[in-house]
């Protein structure tokens, strides 16, 4: 009880003090896009104050104090929102002793707590702020069961409070790489899945100290899968293939609390009636076309857009590498609109796709993903179009206040670009 009064103190002083550090400022004269589908709203403004969006669109009065900022009519967007993705636990990929995205040789793997490890200081969260990301959700993805642990929802501000929700999702794989894990066949995937929650869920039932002799789980990882069962924590579930997508749905017989999200899907556009009556959100790996494996034979660039047809929940996710090219990918899903057989997504749809999509996703739509009144002031200036290549992030705010756009490639592209005599490498002396 002391622990619990303590966090939620200590809590209380960092909100209290984002607010202080806040900047009241309005964005005028700007092509707003509020990132819940709509389209963007010529010569808008956003109004910030105390770290939330007051108003966004055309008409808002700028109050009397409020410093205004004219972006002669460029893009103002909410913050971009990556779902799934390895930020924080990786500086240098290749590098074990700066990597903490797998625990192959851990005793543990559903107790696992990622925000433990997050570090606010890595690069790769600094490159992907200066692309417009400022929120995402961390996941786990190697251990030596199915259950990857327990991720994280996190901001990419310029501090050292990087953590927004800890234990925020459990994280399980299934199909191909779940069944390796789990003994080599889907069969032993399921069978190792259902006697998971099946202990938690006698745990959650019986008396405290309580616990039958014949269980596999260790007794955290037990405790750690309670909140799933309960529907306290919702289950991150990654399948590709449909027949995997239909038995993840399944779950909710044995389990009704179960709040299931869908990650990679790769094959969605298979069942896409059946996830779209399930209500089930879909993180959805964009573009895969090739068939890299046997769960993903059914793969077309128009997965997602048959899917949103279909009225699926799906916005964009699995950004384990360069999470600020989600805009990219987005991109390319309006492209396909244009091409005769495919199915794509409206500009506005594949906006919200990275933006409030995976917001509502992670069950944080109503804190951050757009610029509706009340959300976090997580707002982003560009040169341009946002899905558009050649467009570039201006500024970047999170919570109100503006973050910088350092990072070490800015530094190596400033150093290099107009060298000085002999700032070259020796390599390049010619």
């Amino acid at each position: 009880m002391k622990r619990a009064l303590l966090s939620a103190v200590a809590l209380t002083v960092v909100l209290a003090a984002t607010a202080t550090q806040a900047q009241d400022v309005a964005i005028t004269n700007a092509r707003v896009v509020i990132g819940d589908g709509s389209d963007p709203i010529a010569n808008g403004t956003v109004l910030v104050r105390a770290g939330k969006v007051v108003a966004a669109g055309a008409g808002v009065a700028v109050p009397a104090g409020v410093k205004a900022i004219d972006a002669q009519g460029k893009w103002v967007t909410p913050g971009l929102v990556v779902a799934v993705t390895d930020l924080g636990l990786v500086d240098v990929g290749a590098v074990d002793d700066s990597n903490d995205s797998a625990a192959g040789k851990s005793p543990f793997s559903a107790s696992l707590d990622l925000s433990t490890a997050i570090n606010p200081d890595a690069q790769p969260i600094k490159v992907s702020r200066a692309g417009g990301v400022t929120r995402a959700a961390v996941a786990p993805i190697g251990t030596n069961t199915i259950f990857g642990g327990q991720g994280a929802v996190i901001d990419l501000g310029a501090d050292p409070q990087a953590v927004t929700v800890p234990r925020a999702f459990q994280y399980v794989e299934l199909g191909e790489t779940g069944a390796s894990r789990a003994g080599g066949s889907r069969v032993a995937t399921y069978a190792e899945l259902h006697n998971a929650l099946g202990e938690a869920k006698e745990i959650s039932l019986a008396p405290a100290g309580a616990r039958r002799d014949d269980v596999l789980l260790t007794r955290r990882d037990a405790q750690a899968l309670v909140p799933v069962v309960t529907g306290r924590q919702p289950l991150y579930v990654h399948v590709e293939r449909a027949a995997d997508i239909r038995m993840v749905l399944g779950l909710r017989q044995e389990y009704p609390a179960l709040r299931l999200v869908i990650v990679g899907a790769t094959e969605g556009w298979l069942v896409a009636g059946e996830l779209a009556r399930s209500g089930v959100p879909v993180l959805a790996t964009p573009l895969n076309d090739l068939p890299d494996s046997f769960e993903q034979l059914g793969s077309t660039q128009s997965n997602v857009g048959r899917m949103k047809a279909a009225g699926v929940r799906v916005s964009l996710g699995a950004f384990f590498d360069q999470p600020r090219y989600a805009p990219q990918y987005a991109g390319n899903l309006v492209a396909l609109t244009r091409v005769p057989g495919a199915s794509g997504l409206s500009w506005g749809q594949a906006f919200a796709a990275i933006s409030s999509g995976p917001a509502e996703a992670m069950g944080m739509g109503e804190r951050f993903g757009s610029l509706r009144p009340g959300r976090a002031g997580d707002v982003v200036i560009w040169d341009g179009d946002p899905l558009e290549l050649t467009s570039g992030v201006v500024k970047v705010y999170i919570d109100g206040i503006e973050q910088p756009l350092d990072n070490h490639q800015t530094r190596l592209r400033d150093r290099y670009q107009t060298p000085t005599e002999g700032s070259l490498p020796k390599a390049y002396d010619w």
